[in-house]
């Protein structure tokens, strides 16, 4: 085995698949920059994570190089940065290669001086030039030419990229129309809907969860069907696609094809997260069980394969295994044969979409295999109407046959999974697992999502009590930025509204505080996505761009409104406004680019309601008043809850809850709308007519 190199004592399972390469790597360390700066070399930055396809690729292909490693260890000081770990020094970076090139993506390539400034952007690079492209060998003994012989002129574009970046980051406070926003994503979202498959746009076609969550608010703020249909259109078809693992569970990353047939297999706790939410949500609006299934089976996915013994939540699972991307999720017609009688193969061939041919094309020779990706053309239900047989029955065969092939599939050699603990895709987490426990009524779920809090919030902080990023054996480091913050005080609010323990609702009150002190910006307002004691970098940025997950800004608007309403203090409202401005130029170019940020326009715009229920937390009557309200798609309501058995641990965070008291002993309902309080009863229709809903059926 080749000697490791400087990433060996790493703890990323990113940077540890690179510590045997004969490139000589260093992490993001000063030392680092000191080495470069004192031997006058170029830094050599890669930037990737460790279930990225093409991350493996390149390093295959040039980074177990000998002569790749050459050039590079003879001409440059060659950085591996883990994205996941290092999310602040990936978001310069990749918004430097998008600046340079117009795209970005993973494997980041970037080179840059010793300071940091960066002077050339890319990403994959085949190791020999192709079709007239260069390949990584080609840009390396250029740059080292440049580096040796023009170096004023290197420095000077380093300098000036530098420079057109740093104003590209400096937003001015715009006052907007918030109602405008909203109808324009809207337009945009419906022109570029799939009316066949769903989704938004053609291949590759992402899920976006966020933009769902979107949709369905603007179904019940306009009334509009088409918007419940995108949702609705969108998360069967992902459902019935290759995108889902309809043997193991869990969602892939996104589909290469606008079917959502052939996925790039790699699964991403944060798309579990998202979905599971979307999900819970649509099936809170339309009550349709399979938005419940689907919800459900994902959380059994991340409880069996993601979740920690100390209760976190794991990263990623890799799209290759045995050095090939999707094998451990394909299937030929042969081994179904084998493995299941001719009665129950015929029915899962017939219903998953697997033929002799394959659907699968290999990757290296863009040959199809006679590999198949399982989906499903139709639903159980129209099966069972085709084949004339009970719903029900059929449903218990194909879940027997789900079961074996299972049991076969784990016998594979599995993709690598990437176990260390992110405080931000946690946070993402907890807000499934508290939404889905409130909304679908199951008590596992509050215990994870409560023992993931609990240890985010007991072991991923610092001596100071703020927050640090990820965990991973035993070690804990990294500055925590917003995503972390923000993402945190999401989950503990949901946490809040489905326990009705008044500890998350004081502990995101303690986290607010810390990213008002250090991450805000005082004189135009936003919040940075480093804090003011993180290290420096080539610029503090603010970001409010909602890609794969919500921008922190996003997100930090949302909770901000959430908490002004619940603890009645006007200021936060106020900083979500100043949010809203700092990003209003860019988001009036394209909205519906800031989905999130949307959500948080909605809830501001109302209708949105402030419910505060007192009662005996032990009486039937107060159960049956507050699942009512949980039975509701009301996305713009905050929820306190009173307990007559101790009134002072939430009154002592929330001391306007003091006056609120019970109407003749039975638990009693405050509805206020839009600051406006209407009178408090006993009678759960009443309270219903006041939020302008009615009873629904469970």
């Amino acid at each position: 085995m080749q000697k490791p190199n400087h990433l060996i004592n790493e703890k990323s399972p990113y940077l540890l698949q690179h510590a045997h390469n004969p490139v000589d790597w260093y992490p993001w360390k000063d030392e680092t920059f000191e080495k470069a700066k004192k031997e006058n070399k170029p830094i050599f930055l890669s930037i990737g994570y460790a279930t990225c396809h093409w991350c493996h690729v390149m390093e295959r292909e040039s980074f177990e190089n000998e002569q790749v490693a050459k050039i590079l260890n003879d001409n440059f000081v060659s950085i591996k940065v883990d994205r996941e770990e290092r999310s602040d020094v990936d978001s310069i970076y990749m918004t430097v290669c998008q600046m340079m090139t117009g795209g970005g993506g993973w494997p980041l390539t970037i080179i840059m001086t010793p300071e940091k400034k960066p002077f050339f952007a890319g990403t994959y690079f085949p190791k020999s030039g192709q079709f007239g492209r260069p390949g990584l060998i080609d840009i390396l003994n250029q740059v080292a030419e440049l580096w040796e012989n023009s170096r004023d002129e290197v420095l000077t574009s380093a300098t000036d990229i530098t420079t057109h970046l740093q104003k590209n980051t400096d937003n001015i406070p715009t006052s907007y129309d918030a109602e405008e926003f909203i109808a324009r994503a809207f337009d945009i979202f419906d022109n570029r809907f799939d009316k066949v498959f769903g989704g938004f746009g053609n291949a590759p076609k992402f899920p976006s969860p966020h933009n769902l969550l979107f949709l369905l608010r603007y179904w019940k703020r306009a009334g509009d069907e088409i918007a419940l249909n995108m949702v609705e259109k969108t998360l069967q078809k992902l459902r019935q696609g290759g995108i889902w693992d309809h043997i193991g569970y869990g969602f892939h990353r996104y589909s290469t094809d606008r079917e959502w047939l052939v996925p790039h297999f790699e699964k991403m706790l944060y798309d579990q997260a998202m979905l599971t939410i979307a999900y819970t949500e649509a099936y809170q609006a339309t009550k349709n069980p399979i938005y419940k299934d689907t919800a459900e089976k994902i959380l059994k996915y991340v409880m069996r394969d993601m979740t920690s013994p100390e209760g976190g939540f794991y990263s990623a699972e890799d799209a290759d295994s045995e050095g090939v991307e999707g094998k451990f999720y394909v299937w030929t017609q042969e081994e179904i044969k084998k493995l299941l009688d001719k009665e129950d193969a015929d029915l899962f061939i017939k219903f998953s979409g697997i033929s002799q041919e394959g659907n699968f094309f290999e990757e290296a020779s863009k040959e199809k295999t006679s590999d198949n990706i399982i989906h499903t053309k139709n639903t159980l239900t129209d099966l069972a109407e085709e084949l004339k047989l009970p719903e029900t029955e059929l449903e218990s065969r194909m879940e027997n046959i789900r079961e074996l092939l299972f049991e076969y599939r784990k016998k594979r050699i599995h993709p690598l999974k990437d176990d260390k603990i992110l405080t931000d895709w946690n946070g993402l987490m907890i807000v499934a697992f508290a939404k889905a426990a409130r909304v679908l009524g199951n008590e596992d779920y509050l215990v994870s999502a409560a023992k993931a809090s609990e240890f985010i919030l007991s072991e991923m902080k610092n001596k100071e009590g703020k927050l640090l990023h990820r965990f991973r054996e035993g070690d804990k480091s990294i500055t925590a930025n917003l995503d972390d913050y923000a993402f945190m005080i999401w989950g503990l609010l949901e946490l809040y509204e489905t326990t009705f323990e008044a500890k998350y609702l004081k502990e995101s009150l303690v986290l607010s505080k810390i990213i008002m002190e250090y991450f805000w910006d005082e004189s135009k307002g936003g919040f940075y996505f480093t804090p003011e004691y993180g290290e420096e970098l080539l610029i503090r940025e603010k970001t409010i761009y909602d890609g794969a997950i919500p921008s922190g800004n996003s997100v930090s608007m949302y909770v901000l409104l959430k908490l002004g309403r619940l603890t009645s203090n006007p200021t936060y409202e106020e900083n979500a406004n100043k949010i809203a401005e700092i990003f209003a130029q860019q988001v009036q170019k394209m909205p519906n680019a800031y989905s999130f940020l949307l959500l948080g326009l909605d809830f501001a715009l109302g209708p949105s309601f402030e419910i505060v229920v007192v009662g005996d937390p032990d009486s039937q009557e107060t159960t049956s008043m507050i699942e009512e309200l949980r039975n509701q798609y009301l996305p713009n309501k905050v929820v306190l809850f009173k307990s007559t058995k101790n009134e002072k641990e939430i009154s002592n965070i929330i001391e306007i809850l003091k006056e609120y008291k019970t109407i003749e002993n039975k638990p009693t309902a405050y509805v206020c709308q839009e600051f406006v309080c209407k009178n408090p009863t006993t009678d759960i229709d009443i309270m219903l007519n006041q939020l302008g809903e009615r009873k629904k059926e469970t």
